[in-house]
């Protein structure tokens, strides 16, 4: 397996470690629970958020997890402190084993975020068929991740729409997705999907700001009947869908696409703003 630890240090089972010891990915089992926390000029973004939504994903999987959030959150803080990181993404990382969870693993990873150009453009997407056994929980799946990102390489795009079997297009395979049509936002029913913590942000936003948010099936072949459409992540915030497969959008020109990203931003930057003398 790759190696997905980065940096000089990362904490197992509140033990520092050297990058150069164990490799964390060896370990991670089809099981194994984690989420990938954005650190902003130092501040984990929408963490409480993560941590909740962590305790959801292992008691989907009928487990507990034994330490705090006051715990997690000074490993996390303790994480960037050692490494002097702090724009980067972390994954806090969970082995579940017979009788539970039996490791916490927390590590700086890869990370890549989409330039000022590939918003104003907006990304190609493939449709991809494929369906999450528990799509409430954010489990790893070595073997899609793989067919995944090798579709990704052939067709040249940034991320594939996982399409069920009733033809319903349910999230990205590291995203969640939006469709817009007369100004109204249109997206998966929240049952089909892993809740993403930026999704779930942005649905708040809109709704506080008098956008119509409807969670509906989206058929593939009702694709052409919308005006645009946007993928939501930790790294991506809401970044305008320039094509799915052969069907063209202008994303990045419609209005409430742009209203719903700004409308994001500064309720980020708020965030960062706000907590930067720390989460006490």
């Amino acid at each position: 397996m790759v190696k997905e630890t980065i940096l000089n240090y990362y904490i197992y089972n509140s033990k520092v470690y050297s990058t150069k010891e164990i490799e964390i990915s060896s370990k991670v089992s089809k099981a194994s629970i984690y989420e990938v926390i954005r650190i902003i000029d130092g501040v984990p973004l929408y963490l409480q958020e993560h941590l909740d939504r962590l305790r959801k994903s292992a008691e989907l999987l009928g487990v507990g997890i034994d330490k705090t959030d006051k715990e997690l959150i000074e490993e996390i803080m303790k994480l960037s402190e050692i490494n002097n990181e702090y724009n980067l993404n972390i994954k806090l990382l969970c082995l579940v084993g017979e009788k539970g969870i039996k490791d916490i693993c927390l590590y700086f990873i890869k990370s890549s975020y989409p330039s000022k150009e590939t918003y104003k453009k907006g990304v190609h997407t493939i449709i991809y068929e494929s369906e999450r056994e528990k799509p409430n929980a954010k489990t790893f799946n070595k073997q899609l991740r793989q067919r995944v990102n090798k579709q990704l390489r052939e067709k040249q795009a940034f991320e594939a729409l996982l399409v069920n079997n009733n033809r319903q297009i349910t999230e990205g395979s590291r995203s969640n997705v939006f469709f817009v049509k007369d100004e109204k936002l249109f997206t998966p029913p929240s049952n089909k999907v892993l809740l993403g913590v930026t999704r779930t942000k942005i649905i708040e936003l809109c709704r506080q700001n008098n956008i119509e948010v409807i969670e509906q099936g989206i058929e593939v072949d009702s694709l052409q009947k919308y005006e645009g459409a946007f993928i939501t992540g930790t790294s991506i915030n809401a970044l305008p869908v320039r094509s799915i497969d052969g069907i063209k959008f202008e994303s990045s020109k419609n209005n409430t696409i742009i209203e719903v990203m700004e409308v994001y931003e500064k309720n980020k930057d708020d965030y960062i703003n706000r907590r930067k003398n720390g989460f006490n």
